[in-house]
């Protein structure tokens, strides 16, 4: 389910004329039976509120006066969420008249014409407070206490994120809050400005429209209203000038390319347009090569794999990025544990919403030709998924055929495509591209007769990638640097960055020296370690002539340490 919550508002949405209809209070109490949970989100206060409508108990929270109040009906237990009004601020609008006035835990809220007076003193006596107008209503709070304020600290109380949340409102007071939920809704007789920035404009008025509403959500989880092309998406680049993107929702997403193709580059801007919009990302890195993603919570390293209970404790808060490292698990071991994996997670899915995005570094070695998932019903769950490999092919079929996006960089572009068309038995169009340039992608979307050229641009955040092992890992002989000498008298093996430093050490002068003039480090650190920045260093130093070998050896050191720093 992507939907697990209803926010809505009470006054002209589910109310009409203060009172709440049967068919709707039936609606509400098989929306909550179906296991999701419901948010009442108003700005009256909630002893009021109690005094016209008895039926607190269908919703799990109640947001009351305008988001400075949250209430829980299962244990009443209410909390104050802003500060008290001033008491000389309620007693100078009665001086000057103001009626009627009501005074709550912290809104103070009068009528239509009084807006004048209220603001006058609110000058006059030099407080920072604001003012908010709903249909006639004037209701002042502190700076920053709305609706929208309110339902996340419900939906912090209940441990879902605001991307699993449908809102419903009418009036202007609702604006903030549905701008927060993922899909917004404005009833029939909600005001012209409402209907205009919500997603969806139910056909009925007032709680017979929020009736159609979860009957459209208890049916297909808005399934059509998914697919509207101006729903929430996720940008990925740029084509001729146009913005192209992934769904936010429902998308499986391949990643392929030879090494140095520039995947790393594509996935961490995507990565990054995740985060920014706030979608919950659970990444397995088999490899540690995310280790020092920003923010992120890293559960695992080179010496302790992570435990599956692990992984879920680290998603349970709704805004946490979490990285599964793998490295200290033995890569035959690595499958079985996604296998035992992967159900949690889809479980967590079903209870929250969350994660929201499952990418899978290195995925056929988590998903290798021979995986198969434990029941019909778990493949059919694979979707938000993205795929990172060097090697479609060697992926598991049944999570090849769940993907609907592909991108292929590098290259071995054209070769990435057709080896996806043959390992899932889908047929695609001619690729009739030749060599891809760097930061250019060949995308194939399922709905497409033809694949799109995209320019994909590096993340803001570009982080270092491949640190962890580049720095301790085992590079293969391909990739290591050997240290052999000027007469081919010495075979020392480097095979990460921290065994080269150990070796430069321990090397003769003259050993040093004739790589040093060779330039043989800097192509090593551009061709193997893949680090055009350090390299470019490196080469400066190899070029400077009047370093004599300890001072060479020790700009080299340094250079690497800076970027590339063991861990204690």
């Amino acid at each position: 389910m992507r939907y697990l919550a209803l926010a809505s508002d009470y006054d002209g949405t589910l109310a009409r004329h203060g009172t709440v209809a049967e068919e709707t209070l039936e609606a509400l109490a098989r929306f909550r039976h179906s296991g999701r949970k419901l948010v009442l989100v108003t700005g009256r206060e909630l002893t009021d509120l109690e005094s016209v409508f008895p039926r607190l108990d269908l919703f799990d929270r109640v947001v009351a006066e305008n988001g400075a109040v949250l209430y829980e009906p299962e244990t009443h237990e209410k909390k104050i969420l802003a500060a008290a009004p001033a008491a000389s601020f309620v007693n100078a609008l009665k001086a000057r008249g103001v009626q009627p006035i009501g005074v709550g835990d912290v809104i103070v809220s009068t009528w239509h014409p009084n807006e004048t007076i209220v603001l006058d003193v609110i000058r006059d006596l030099g407080l920072e407070l604001h003012v908010i107008f709903n249909k006639g209503a004037v209701m002042v709070l502190p700076p920053g206490i709305n609706k929208m304020y309110g339902l996340c600290a419900a939906l912090n109380d209940l441990g879902l994120s605001e991307h699993n949340v449908v809102g419903t409102g009418d009036a202007e007071n609702d604006h903030a809050f549905l701008s927060y939920c993922e899909c917004s809704v404005a009833v029939a007789n909600a005001l012209p400005a409402v209907k205009s920035t919500a997603d969806l404009v139910t056909e009925r008025s007032h709680g017979a429209g929020v009736v159609e509403l979860i009957d459209m959500i208890l049916k297909d989880d808005l399934a059509l209203e998914n697919a509207k092309p101006w729903r929430r998406a996720i940008p990925v680049g740029r084509e001729g000038g146009h913005e192209i993107s992934i769904r936010a929702y429902g998308s499986s997403v391949l990643v392929a390319g030879a090494s140095g193709g520039g995947k790393s580059t594509l996935v961490a801007g995507l990565l990054e347009s995740l985060v920014e919009r706030k979608y919950q990302v659970c990444l397995i890195d088999p490899e540690g090569d995310y280790e020092a993603w920003p923010d992120a919570i890293t559960v695992g390293d080179e010496k302790h794999a992570p435990s599956v209970d692990q992984i879920v404790q680290a998603l349970k808060k709704p805004g946490s990025q979490v990285v599964a490292n793998l490295i200290g698990m033995a890569v035959p071991d690595r499958p079985d544990f996604f296998m035992s994996l992967l159900p949690r997670l889809q479980e967590m899915r079903m209870r929250t919403g969350r994660p929201h995005w499952l990418v899978i570094d290195e995925a056929h070695h988590l998903l290798p030709c021979g995986w198969a998932p434990a029941s019909a019903a778990l493949a059919g769950e694979l979707n938000n998924l993205i795929l990172i490999t060097v090697h479609p092919d060697h992926v598991a079929p049944p999570a090849l055929r769940a993907v609907d996006v592909v991108f292929a960089v590098g290259p071995s572009a054209e070769k990435v495509m057709k080896g996806f068309a043959e390992a899932t038995g889908i047929r695609l169009p001619e690729t009739g591209s030749k060599d891809l340039p760097s930061g250019e992608a060949l995308v194939w979307f399922h709905d497409s007769q033809d694949f799109r050229h995209v320019e994909f641009a590096p993340s803001s955040t570009e982080r270092q990638r491949h640190k962890r092992k580049y720095a301790l890992g085992e590079l293969g002989q391909d990739r290591s640097f050997f240290f052999r000498g000027s007469r081919g008298q010495l075979n020392l093996r480097a095979q990460n960055l921290m065994v080269f430093l150990q070796l430069a050490e321990g090397v003769d002068d003259e050993t040093w020296l004739h790589h040093l003039k060779r330039g043989d480090y800097s192509k090593w650190f551009r061709e193997g370690i893949k680090d055009e920045a350090l390299a470019q260093e490196v080469a400066q130093i190899e070029e400077n002539g009047a370093l004599d070998p300890r001072s060479s050896r020790e700009k080299v050191k340094r250079a690497i340490e800076e970027r590339y720093t063991a861990p204690a």
